[in-house]
């Protein structure tokens, strides 16, 4: 029996489902449009059309990527969120509403801080108090805990988190609420902080809880209904999920910490780039990947995707950035994706002065943008489909037919009529303004981190993103750009390049010169027993085990901590090793270091990661630079911005481009799930497996 391994991911526009053939390495792709009221109903439109033609026992493994988590907290309708209670010291009941005291508008007399996730009335305190070296000053009252259950009972709510003082030292205290709370309340959720972040920083680690436990009944839910529907229609493979960090993780242990999977969806389009960078030798890449409705931009550097351990979800994006103290903070591992709203389907406005705006408005799937024949708002879609970049009756091979004369009547009465501009003058106006969004935040990985992009290869993808992939290349002055085989549904296959991986944190809090070497290794051991234990709970042999260790330090008095590597084994001279490191990525980082000063080792980190097999893509020998004569489907006229206007391009069909094949720009290659445009001064070749890589010649 042939084994197919299946990822799916859900985009604001489409639905990707991803298929890799074991033994051959074949890979088939669906798209459908997505269903933004009922998400499941996309995944499982797209199972049914896989279905028609392989077996449903045939399916070996199902991947998902969601972005259910993000939306339920942005409010989408629908994702209701559930009612949550929250269990604290005395006197910490306020902890979420006063925070850190950051106003993200600082001049606004007004500003609105995000609703809490808990209302006050439902924070609970009990009497009970650990200090911050883990001691019990206070036991927990028997008294008080019951009180508080009482009341849970009471009011019916549906998840409740449970966060303590100093809980991240001594977890005793949380641990028995923890049961009291589920004998007596039945059927309601529970997150304690110390399972969920053991970290120190009560306001992050508790609204972390808070996150987590608002979000267990929607992704419980959600992922029951998609795993009940796959198992009807009679595929056996259990259903897995992309966690935030990259990795993969069970249903069920994903249903016990959804905050792991806020980023899902991103964080594929990265992984797969790094596992396809490693086909080309490649240590240093930039992600593009522009869909639908968003824009993202990741940076993979020496092989291994960026990585943050804290992020604000939900909050406020500002031309890429996260504003502080808009959203609700969250501790676990993302990979450092920065996203902007500018995909497929943002949409064009003018402003009270009359200056031409795009976003964060997206026309998403339904009613999509005007060119699809249900809407009346420009698109950038609606603009490349006016300057000649797509074709009308080639969207998705044909099966998805565009309408030019919707495109045209919506930027011309919602654009040009009031900006005075020619229609052409308006559609390039839209590409130029959404360029210039996607160049910055290809900044911010890259230029914003420290890194030179002349060092690095774009790796561009998403169903739009190889339309606009050269002209943000030649602004940042990176010298080559890879499309993958299949660019649309690049994200979807990522899901099938992803390792099981389990993150584990453990907060120290104590000077590195006080330290010994064998508590911390001991602390490292610990978090080594957790990670294969969820390991072995996947499934996952020993032999495919790989355990990666980091230490977060600061400078004694400092607010962050930077982290940097730990050896696999850590004795005196290693974590020596390891203050120096310190030392040197605060000076990379900030441009000084006082080796004088004290340092404090605040927090160790352990992955625990179980190895996948790769899809191994099947090569195919060169033939001659010439395409064939039937590779070129047509001529039509297309605008680029070099020429101010439009030239005669040659249209080929990437199917009958084969290996070896060049092309010099202006070109355009059209496929099933995107097109990819050949700037002037830009050479495409296609490589031994199916890519396209462009190198600028200018």
């Amino acid at each position: 029996m042939c084994g197919n391994r299946v990822g799916i991911d859900i985009g604001g526009t489409f639905t990707d489902l991803a298929v890799v053939n074991e033994e051959t390495g074949q890979i088939a792709n669906i798209k459908v449009p997505s269903t933004p009221s009922s998400p499941a109903q996309g995944v499982i439109s797209a199972f049914r059309m896989f279905l028609q033609t392989t077996k449903p026992q045939d399916v070996t493994t199902v991947t998902h990527a969601t972005t259910i988590a993000v939306n339920a907290l942005l409010g989408q309708v629908g994702l209701e969120l559930p009612t949550a209670a929250l269990i604290t010291t005395a006197g910490l009941r306020d902890v979420l509403e006063i925070g850190r005291q950051r106003r993200h508008e600082l001049y606004n007399l007004f500003v609105e801080r995000p609703r809490a996730l808990v209302p006050r009335r439902y924070r609970y305190e009990v009497e009970e108090r650990v200090g911050y070296d883990g001691r019990v000053i206070k036991k927990l009252s028997p008294r008080s805990l019951k009180r508080v259950v009482t009341r849970l009972k009471r009011n019916g709510v549906d998840a409740v988190a449970i966060g303590l003082l100093h809980s991240h030292k001594n977890p005793y205290h949380e641990s028995e609420i923890k049961k009291a709370v589920e004998k007596d309340c039945h059927g309601v959720f529970v997150s304690a902080s110390h399972e969920v972040a053991p970290e120190y920083r009560e306001y992050e680690r508790i609204s972390t809880t808070v996150v987590n436990s608002v979000l267990m009944p929607i992704i419980s839910a959600y992922l029951d209904q998609v795993s009940s529907k796959i198992a009807e229609l009679g595929v056996p493979s259990p259903l897995c999920v992309m966690q935030s960090s990259g990795g993969i993780a069970s249903k069920e242990i994903v249903q016990g910490r959804p905050v792991s999977i806020i980023e899902s969806g991103p964080a594929a389009g990265v992984i797969a780039s790094a596992c396809y960078g490693k086909s080309f030798g490649l240590q240093n890449i930039l992600t593009f990947d522009m869909g639908g409705t968003t824009a993202k931009a990741g940076a993979i550097r020496n092989g291994v995707p960026e990585i943050v351990t804290e992020y604000e979800v939900a909050g406020r994006v500002h031309a890429g950035r996260i504003v502080k103290g808009s959203g609700y903070p969250v501790r676990f591992p993302f990979i450092d994706v920065v996203e902007t709203s500018a995909g497929g389907g943002t949409i064009a406005w003018l402003d009270e002065a009359g200056a031409l705006r795009m976003g964060p408005l997206s026309a998403g799937a339904d009613p999509g943008p005007a060119c699809y024949g249900k809407a009346a708002d420009p698109t950038v879609t609606d603009a490349n489909l006016i300057l000649g970049r797509l074709n009308p009756e080639y969207l998705l091979a044909g099966k998805m037919r565009l309408f030019p004369e919707a495109s045209k009547k919506a930027i011309e009465e919602k654009i040009c009529r009031k900006s005075g501009l020619e229609l052409t003058e308006a559609a390039a106006g839209i590409v130029r303004i959404i360029n210039s969004n996607m160049a910055k935040i290809l900044r911010m990985v890259s230029v914003e981190r420290g890194y030179d992009p002349r060092q690095f290869s774009l790796i561009s993808f998403g169903g739009a993103g190889p339309m606009h992939a050269c002209v943000l290349a030649q602004e940042l002055c990176i010298p080559r750009i890879l499309v993958p085989s299949n660019p649309g549904l690049f994200s979807a296959l990522g899901l099938l390049t992803a390792d099981f991986r389990h993150d584990g944190v453990r907060a120290l809090m104590k000077a590195i010169d006080s330290v010994s070497a064998e508590e911390v290794e001991a602390a490292f051991e610990n978090l080594r027993s957790e990670g294969r234990r969820f390991l072995e709970c996947q499934g996952v042999q020993s032999e495919s085990m790989v355990f990666s260790r980091q230490i977060e330090m600061r400078y004694i008095g400092q607010s962050y901590e930077l982290t940097v590597p730990a050896a696999d084994r850590l004795t005196s001279q290693e974590l020596s090793l390891a203050k120096e490191s310190f030392h040197s990525k605060h000076e990379s980082i900030y441009g000084y270091s006082v080796p004088t000063e004290p340092v404090e080792l605040v927090n160790i980190r352990l992955a625990s990661i179980g190895l996948v097999p790769r899809p191994r893509p099947s090569e195919q020998r060169f033939v001659g630079k010439e395409p064939s004569d039937d590779a070129i489907l047509s001529m039509r006229r297309v605008f680029f911005e070099k020429y101010e206007g439009f030239v005669e391009c040659p249209i080929y069909l990437r199917e009958r481009l084969a290996p070896g094949n060049s092309l010099s720009g202006p070109a355009v290659v059209e496929q099933y799930d995107a097109t990819t445009i050949v700037y002037p001064d830009w050479n495409a070749c296609i490589d031994k497996i199916g890519s396209i890589q462009m190198t600028f010649m200018g």
